[in-house]
Parts: structure tokens; C-alpha cells; sequence
């Protein structure tokens, strides 16, 4: 009996989702309404009181590059991710995770590193909408499948890797933009999560609980390029192709 190839990862993902650059107001929308109800009414992370249209917006926005995974089928979107650049020195311009998580950076690594301000950035509200996670221990991580809605099981093996393609889509801009230095606070499912695609995050600081236990982390472009398994890197292809054409 013939046996069907298996399908890659990236025919699997193609299949049920795109991921774009999000420029127009609507698609900014459209990752501001997920945002808004994984951080402030799911996870209760910001108040509900601060966004009275149900877009959870911050100052960085404005000047941050978006990415957005929207499900084919039913068009809703699943996932959403930004790039913030480093616009400034850090005294004058901060990027979050110094503004609101400077007490947990180890200066001292840091400033080994001996980056150039302009090629730094910080990847941050990396989001996936709860219609595709799991319900049973969701409040434990927000990355993870479902059997919320009607999905065939195929289309749902495919949700655990909404969080990879949107880190892989906020990857693709700092490549096209040169911000290849790469700074981001993470629960610690998600440095576990990309080691075992091959992605290790150099961990630069301390703990601290906002929006939960998080600690910053850093990476390379060309680390993440060159250390992410095969399987991912037809992912990693078609995702830039979607951006950057």
C-alpha cells in the first residue's frame, strides 16, 4: 500500500495560515484586538479600563514594525508579534525592556557586547490568540494547541507553531532592517520552546515578574540563521517570502 509523503512543516503551516507585514491601519487592528485580549482580558496583564476600544496600544507602537498570522479559513487573527528599534541612546530613548525591566538586565554583559545602538532591537508582544491554544493549562503558557473551535486534527498540530512562525516573522525584519542584535523579556517557556528548534537565547539578567516571571534574553540574527534546525528553515524561507515580496 502506497503511504502519502508526510507534508513539511511549512506545506503544513501554509496550509491554514499567512503571515504579513502589518502596515495598514486595519491589519494594525487587527494585532492590536489580539494583543488586547491575550494581555488585558485573558491574562489581565494591563487593565481593560486603559483601552476603551479594545486595542491595546503602547508609545512604542508607532515607530515598531508588526507582523501578523491571520487563520485562512475563517480569517480571524492568530497571532501577532513587533520589532522595536533602538532609536536612541538608552538614557534618552529606552527600549521596554530597559524602561520597564532595567532592574533585571546585567549591565555588565551587556555592555561586553559592545553593540552599535543602530543595530539593536528588541522583540516584544508576542501574542497568540487564545481560539488557538489549548484550554487545560493556558494560564501556565500562552503557546500551545486547541480543541476550541471545529479543527481537524491535522490543521491543529499546526497551532504549536504560531509562536515559532511569529518569532521567525519579527526575525525576517531584523534581517531586511540590519537590527541584527536582538534583545527580548521572556516567559521561560519560550527560550525552552526555541532550543528545540535549535535556538539558544543568551540569557542577560535576572527574573522579574512583570506581565508574569520573565528574564531578558539576547541572540544574534545570524546565530538564529545558522543554529535553527533544517525542518524550520523551509518555515523560516516561506515566512520571508510572505514579508519581504
Amino acid at each position: 500500500m502506497d503511504v502519502a509523503p508526510k507534508s513539511s512543516l511549512a506545506e503544513s503551516f501554509s496550509r491554514y495560515f499567512k503571515v504579513d507585514l502589518a502596515e495598514s491601519d486595519a491589519q494594525k487592528e487587527y494585532v492590536f484586538q489580539v494583543r488586547y485580549r491575550v494581555y488585558c482580558e485573558e491574562f489581565k496583564y494591563e487593565s481593560v479600563e486603559r483601552f476603551a476600544n479594545r486595542l491595546e496600544i503602547d508609545d512604542y507602537d508607532e515607530y515598531s514594525r508588526h507582523c501578523l498570522i491571520t487563520h485562512l479559513q475563517t480569517g480571524m487573527p492568530a497571532g501577532c508579534v513587533r520589532l522595536v528599534p533602538a532609536v536612541g541612546e538608552r538614557e534618552n530613548k529606552p527600549l521596554p525592556l530597559e524602561k520597564y525591566c532595567g532592574d533585571s538586565l546585567d549591565n555588565k554583559v551587556i555592555d561586553n557586547l559592545k553593540l552599535q545602538r543602530n543595530t539593536v532591537c528588541e522583540i516584544s508582544r508576542l501574542a497568540v490568540d487564545g481560539a488557538f491554544r489549548r484550554r487545560t493549562g493556558e494560564a501556565l503558557t500562552r503557546f500551545g494547541e486547541i480543541n476550541g473551535l471545529q479543527f481537524s486534527p491535522q490543521e491543529q498540530r499546526t497551532f504549536s507553531s504560531i509562536a515559532v512562525a511569529c518569532f521567525f516573522a519579527a526575525t525576517v525584519l531584523t534581517e531586511v532592517d540590519g537590527r541584527t542584535n536582538v534583545f527580548a523579556m521572556m516567559e521561560p517557556f519560550l527560550p525552552r520552546l526555541m532550543h528545540r528548534s535549535g535556538i539558544d537565547f543568551q540569557r542577560v539578567g535576572k527574573d522579574i515578574d512583570y506581565h508574569g516571571i520573565r528574564a531578558p534574553y539576547f541572540v544574534t540574527t545570524q546565530a538564529v540563521l545558522e543554529n535553527m534546525h533544517p525542518d524550520l528553515q523551509e518555515l523560516y524561507s516561506w515566512i520571508k517570502e510572505n514579508i519581504v515580496n
